[in-house]
């Protein structure tokens, strides 16, 4: 003759299905995306580089005019070459040195923009052209 057993009590939390999925607050291994990593980030070495490289570069260029007319002409020409450098920097190379230049040359043709209107408001003629 056998004895019956009462079954045993099954343990709640095992036998509940996982109702919600994780947050993500607590993670609870590797993540299920790969994670990319930037190959040039943006320090603040490069952009203390890229200023330095634009201003000297606008320096050189800005020292070869004569006059007011001349001055800025060059600025905006080195401006406009410089601006063409970070874009194939922002495609090709290191942004942060790219952001840099662009800052400067900004500043730079804003001190040009501020020269001629100097002139401008004192001479009342135009020295542009």
């Amino acid at each position: 003759m056998t004895i019956a057993r009462p079954d045993p009590v099954p343990d709640p939390g095992a036998a509940r299905p996982a109702s919600r999925t994780p947050s993500g607050l607590f993670p609870a291994g590797p993540p299920t995306r790969p994670t990319y990593r930037e190959p040039h980030p943006v320090t603040g070495g490069g952009v203390a580089a890229g200023g330095g490289a634009a201003a000297a570069w606008l320096l050189l260029f800005g020292l070869l005019g004569t006059d007011v007319a001349s001055y800025a002409w060059w600025t905006v020409v080195s401006g406009l070459l410089a601006w063409l450098t970070a874009l194939v920097l922002v495609r090709y190379g290191d942004r942060g040195v790219a952001t840099g230049v662009a800052i400067v040359t900004a500043g730079g043709w804003s001190i040009a923009a501020a020269v001629v209107a100097v002139r401008w408001a004192t001479s009342a003629d135009w020295p542009l052209w």
